[in-house]
Parts: structure tokens; C-alpha cells; sequence
């Protein structure tokens, strides 16, 4: 069985330096790091076109850039649009913040401003979208926050310049114009929305951080302040906070067709692991043109809710274990105390009323050690009065030995595919 082991060192750098050497306080790395699980957005115009959010304008003729910028605007009625349905989804699947596109790349702002007529208050739909979903998601206890691009294709296009991402006038350090135009944008986003409580700044401009931390010290800045990987999750923990942002199919943005959407036991297997290497999930979603979250968007993440309904407490507020998984079963810690969880996964044919065994060689029982699955009370199982599917486990010379029943029916064929949880009480780690 191979383990693979993270070094304790890095461990206890993890909470004694978070944040260190940035402009993001250490209290509040601490909190970000405990959030766990995140709603990520991509909307905006071109999600009636179902294309590729703002990219497509890279090396677009003058006729399609010129008619993305005049009509796309025209046509953007997102009339089904109910932020508190969304805060609802993503505080039911356990997301504790949603990052929104208050500005891709486009330069087509969802919010209103007075920097530019590309905004939401030049559509026919006119309300401020970003200023509705950030009051629904205070109402439902969800964090706010705000995805921020400093590139401008709008802007390099009025400009005449060809619109790119890496040419040097396409770059706002490069572009006096265009760094006024970020600033001026950012400043409305951080001083007319209330408190925002993590910053994405899709670029590099340090200048923008320096003016969002002056403008509000509380945010968390991840992105250029913390590695945020896209559709990828590394092999090894990384020291200090991390971030994996994944879409639910291919494209952040709506894609109508020729779509191929994970599994919801997926999604919840990239979540342990990410979370068993010390990161946070951002799970992207792609509205609608109408402002709708796909139906098969939804089913997902309604499934990786069901999973936390039930294992929540696995995933808040915990750090990396000093192994990260042996075999198909991986652990996380809780930050506060010595409560181990051990999440065992791969078992897609596990039927309810089945016994397995397991023997975890990287857990170490005390006298006061207690091991349970998680949102099972291990007392009754329906249906069959003979048999107490309690949670067994010894200590033995090569691991600790626990012998589990799946006894809590999840679905109507008694088949729940999605991994269980064991919760560890007062253990210690295996020298």
C-alpha cells in the first residue's frame, strides 16, 4: 500500500507563517484556509453566444469585435436572473464564498460604473447585477467574492490597438490608460459594494493589490498572492493556502453543446483530495444567458451537496494530515483537535448492510479514542432488527484496524457510490 507522507515541518510552517511576507493578514489566510469549498462564476454578454468567455476576441476581424461590442449588450436580458436562488445552491452545497466575474477580460463590466458605457446599465436589463447577488449573498451567510481582470479588450480596442493578452501595450504597467481605468474600476468595486472578503485579480498588476488592501485590509487577495491552479490539482502539497479552480464540464462559461460534465462523484473525490493536500476547491458554474444555472450544472452540485450534508465537518476547518492517503483512502485533520478523518473511497459497489475492513497504518488510537462514520449513528440499520452496524476498530502492530457497515441509505437501490467518512477521535500520528 503506498503512502504518501507530507513533511511536519511544513505542517506547522502552514499555521505559524500563513500570510506571511503579503499583504494578506495571517488571521484572515486562517480563515480562508478553513472555508474549504468555494462557487466560482464565469458570466457575462457572450453567454448568449455560448462561447468561450471573452477569449474569442483575441484576434477577432474588426467587424466581429466591432459587433460582440455593440450588440452583444443590446441583446443581454438575463430575465430569469434570482440571486437568492444561487446563494441558496451554493450555501446547500456547503460553498462558503462565491468568487463572481464582475469583470472578465471583455472589459464588460456587471456592475455599474462610470468608467465605461460596456456595462450592465447599458442592457436592457439595466440593474446592477453584481450589487443584487453580493446582497444575497449576505443574506444567506455566504462570503463575497469579486473576480477582477485587469486586461481590457473594450479599452485596447477604443484605442485602437490589437487585442491581445501578452503584447506589452496590452499589459496595464505598460498602459497608463488602462492602469486608470483598473484603478478607477476597483475603487467602485471596493468602496460601493461593502465588504468584499476575497479578491481574484485575474493578472499581475501589483499596484492594484496595494490599492485594494489600503481600500479594504481585510480581504484576501488569492490569486498573485497564492498559487491558484486551473483544472489541475498538484501531487504533493503545496506550503501555505492554495487554490484549485475547476470548471463542472470544459469551458467556464455557458456552453450549450457538445459539453462533457463530471460526475458528482467526482467533483466530491477532487474535493477530498484537494482538501487532503491543504487547498481549497473554487467549482465553477456558467449561467445561463437568461440567469439560469444549467439543469445539469445544478444535479451535480446537488449531488456533491448530499455528500456534505452528511461529511461536512471533514472538509471545515481542517489541515492536511502528516499523510496524505494511503492507497484509495485519504485523511484530513481538524485544525483544533486530534480528530482524524479518513475518507474511503473507490467503493462505488458498496451496498448498505455490507461489512468492509480496513487497516489504516498511519493512525495511532489513545484510550480515548472513538471511531464512527460520519452521519451514521451505527445503532440501527432499516429493515433488519438482528444486526448493529457499529463501527469496530483495534489497534495492531501494523495499523489500526476498523471494520465498518454502510448502514445509512442514501438512495432508494441501497447503492450510495460516493465515499464514506470515518471520524478518529483523539488519535496520534503512527511514528
Amino acid at each position: 500500500m503506498t503512502i504518501f507522507r507530507f513533511v511536519a515541518v511544513v505542517l506547522v510552517s502552514l499555521s505559524l507563517t500563513a500570510g506571511a511576507g503579503t499583504g494578506n493578514k495571517p488571521e484572515r489566510v486562517e480563515w480562508f484556509m478553513d472555508q474549504g469549498l468555494g462557487m466560482f462564476v464565469h458570466w457575462s454578454v457572450d453567454a448568449q453566444l455560448g462561447s468561450v468567455i471573452s477569449h474569442s476576441m483575441v484576434g477577432a476581424s474588426q467587424d466581429y469585435l466591432d459587433r460582440f461590442i455593440l450588440e452583444l449588450p443590446r441583446t443581454f436580458y438575463p430575465e430569469r436572473f434570482n440571486p437568492d436562488e444561487w446563494a441558496r445552491l451554493a450555501r446547500r452545497a456547503g460553498m462558503k464564498y462565491v468568487v463572481f466575474t464582475t469583470k472578465h477580460h471583455s472589459g464588460f463590466c456587471m456592475f455599474h460604473t462610470r468608467t465605461t458605457s460596456f456595462n450592465i446599465r447599458h442592457t436592457p436589463y439595466r440593474e446592477d447585477i453584481t450589487a443584487q447577488l453580493f446582497q444575497s449573498l449576505r443574506k444567506h451567510g455566504i462570503a463575497v467574492g469579486v473576480y477582477f481582470s485587469p486586461d481590457d479588450f473594450w479599452l485596447l480596442h477604443t484605442q485602437g490597438k490589437d487585442v491581445s493578452r501578452r503584447r506589452p501595450e496590452a499589459l496595464p504597467q505598460n498602459n497608463p490608460e488602462l492602469m486608470a481605468h483598473n484603478k478607477a474600476q476597483l475603487r467602485e468595486l471596493l468602496t460601493k459594494y461593502g465588504p468584499i472578503d476575497v479578491l481574484f485579480i485575474d493578472g499581475e498588476p501589483d499596484e492594484l493589490k496595494e490599492l485594494a488592501w489600503e481600500l479594504q485590509p481585510n480581504l484576501v487577495i488569492t490569486r498573485g498572492e497564492m498559487e491558484t491552479p486551473e483544472q489541475n490539482t498538484p501531487d504533493e502539497p503545496m506550503p501555505g493556502p492554495w487554490e484549485a479552480c475547476y470548471t463542472l464540464g470544459t469551458q467556464w462559461q455557458f456552453k450549450p453543446t457538445n459539453e462533457d460534465y463530471k460526475s458528482g462523484t467526482q467533483l466530491i473525490e477532487m474535493l477530498i483530495e484537494i482538501r487532503a493536500k491543504g487547498g481549497n476547491f473554487l467549482l465553477n458554474v456558467g449561467p445561463q444567458p437568461d440567469g439560469i444555472i444549467p439543469f445539469e450544472q445544478e444535479r451535480r452540485i446537488r449531488e456533491l451537496a448530499l455528500w456534505m450534508f452528511i461529511n461536512r465537518e471533514a472538509i471545515y476547518e481542517i489541515r492536511p494530515w502528516h499523510v496524505i492517503r494511503e492507497g484509495e483512502i485519504w485523511f484530513t485533520k481538524a485544525k483544533d483537535t486530534d480528530t482524524v478523518y479518513a475518507f474511503l473511497t473507490k467503493l462505488p459497489d458498496w451496498k448498505r448492510g455490507d461489512r468492509k475492513e480496513f487497516t489504516l497504518k498511519s493512525v495511532m488510537t489513545t484510550e480515548r479514542t472513538v471511531v464512527s462514520v460520519l452521519g451514521q449513528s451505527g445503532r440501527v440499520l432499516e429493515y433488519n432488527t438482528q444486526v448493529i452496524p457499529e463501527t469496530r476498530w483495534s489497534q495492531e502492530a501494523d495499523g489500526l484496524h476498523v471494520s465498518v457497515m454502510r448502514a445509512q441509505r442514501i438512495y432508494n437501490d441501497s447503492k450510495w457510490p460516493n465515499p464514506v467518512v470515518l471520524k478518529i477521535t483523539n488519535a496520534k500520528a503512527t511514528p
